[in-house]
């Protein structure tokens, strides 16, 4: 077992990069879980299942990073040295603004399932947009600078998205 200090990426012996596979993800997150299990320690001791237990937690906690493209995106900027500070920079540029408006604007007005499935399908493509963004500025340019107002846009668009999901939800 690698240290609990390891980043996720080190932890999971993958590329600290935005694009990852996520079936070698997955692969390694069972394998990682089965070597880590406190089952597997009960002859050692409540000790040894203690450190089990932590590794298992570790473990999970760095796959529930790196599976989501938010958190990975976040987390590859902290690595990098310019963390996203979502809850003190919340400056976004106008023309996001002024989408992010006229999609509320839509979500208010709108009762259609037809329509809210227009909305959500707008959002996902913006979402997907945003991804490679992502995936060009801290995989190619490597520019975390660039990448933070990239990642703080995602958070919008997925709470949003969130939003268009339940209105859906109600309405179905």
């Amino acid at each position: 077992m690698k240290s609990l200090q390891a980043n996720d990426f080190e932890l999971f012996g993958l590329p600290q990069q935005f694009a990852l596979d996520r079936g070698q993800l997955d692969d390694t997150w069972k394998a990682l879980q089965r070597e880590a299990h406190p089952d597997r320690f009960a002859a050692e001791g409540a000790a040894a299942q203690r450190v089990a237990m932590q590794w298992s937690v570790r473990i999970n906690e760095a796959y529930q990073r790196l599976k989501d493209p938010l958190k990975r995106a976040a987390y590859l900027c902290e690595l990098r040295g310019v963390p996203v500070q979502a809850e003190s920079n919340t400056a976004m540029p106008p023309a996001f603004l002024m989408q992010q408006m006229q999609w509320r604007e839509t979500l208010e007005d709108t009762d259609e399932v037809g329509a809210l499935e227009d909305l959500a399908d707008e959002v996902a493509g913006e979402r997907k947009r945003v991804q490679q963004s992502l995936g060009q500025l801290l995989d190619g340019a490597e520019d975390a600078q660039a990448a933070v107002g990239q990642v703080r846009a995602l958070m919008f668009i997925d709470r949003f998205a969130a939003e268009v999901d339940a209105k859906l939800d109600r309405k179905q």
